[in-house]
């Protein structure tokens, strides 16, 4: 079994695949429901994000999967799914709201491709439902979590359906997002202010740092223990503040908005450094 814990962590078998009970319950209670939807669909589904990395923490992480299909659901399928996640984000599960799952065809699911990139995902969150959605380019980020490190539920080893992600890649891909997503932040830090998404905005940083220094991802407290150390002693208090978050904790405004900001143009600064260091061209990928 692939996967990101440790050796003095509980065996897992195929129908407990990590070692957390009510997260199993969750993770084959949506295999059972989504095979009984797409039937001859379903080719795999794999557990990601922290799960895969081995940090994952109950009172802050949330439970990341990825379904691979034969190809991309009918629109009588596409309901039929919404239905489910529906049914479990207003159901009794304590982990309800808390799923964030991406479905994509097999032969989409190799390597990452802008023009083959819309696909139905549902993030985290009371209000969010199963849509159809272009995935950004962090999905070559978690391509390679997941080859590298997805857990298995059901399926074949993940790293025979996805092609290694060279180093580069991954650092053009953070380069990209951070234009694509975290370049208008400074100008309007409004969704700073809610505590919930500061946390997410300081560890994201700190992640983007990690990957342009080492080519690689490792999960969020990783990289906000390796940015303690490696970056600016200023933003040593507003990530611990971030390692100790938890969900339920109040989503009231928080005082570290600016620092907030500070430490997002710095990441933006780093990144367009690094795309006027690397020449755009094939034989740079695998640096």
């Amino acid at each position: 079994m692939r996967g990101g814990n440790d050796s003095s962590a509980p065996d897992v078998t195929p129908d407990q695949p990590t070692p957390y009970p009510d997260v199993n319950t969750v993770a084959c209670g949506f295999l059972a429901g989504i095979r009984q939807v797409l039937g001859d669909q379903f080719q795999a589904m794999y557990l990601s994000g922290s799960l895969a990395l081995g940090d994952f923490s109950p009172g802050s992480s949330d439970i990341d999967f990825v379904v691979v299909t034969q190809t991309d659901p009918t629109d009588e399928l596409m309901a039929a799914l919404q239905a489910l996640h529906a049914r479990f984000n207003t159901g009794g599960s304590p982990w309800a709201t808390e799923v964030e799952a991406a479905y994509i065809p097999r032969d989409a699911l190799r390597r990452y491709d802008p023009t083959r990139a819309r696909h139905p995902h549902i993030q985290r969150g009371a209000e969010e439902k199963l849509v159809w959605d272009q995935l950004a380019s962090d999905w070559v980020l978690q391509r390679h979590i997941l080859r590298e490190h997805g857990v298995v539920v059901a399926g074949p080893p993940p790293d025979t359906l996805i092609d290694p992600v060279a180093p580069n890649e991954m650092r053009r891909a953070v380069a990209s997002l951070m234009e694509e997503w975290w370049g208008a932040m400074p100008v309007d830090p409004t969704p700073l202010h809610r505590r919930g998404y500061q946390v997410y905005a300081a560890l994201t940083m700190c992640r983007m740092l990690y990957t342009l220094d080492h080519g690689t991802v490792v999960s969020k407290p990783v990289a906000a223990r390796w940015g303690r150390a490696a970056l600016d002693r200023r933003w040593i208090e507003l990530i611990d503040r971030a390692l100790a978050w938890r969900k339920d904790d109040q989503d009231t405004p928080a005082g570290d908005v600016v620092e907030t900001v500070h430490l997002i143009r710095y990441t933006r600064e780093r990144c367009r450094a690094w795309e006027l260091s690397v020449p755009s061209t094939p034989g740079n990928e695998h640096a």
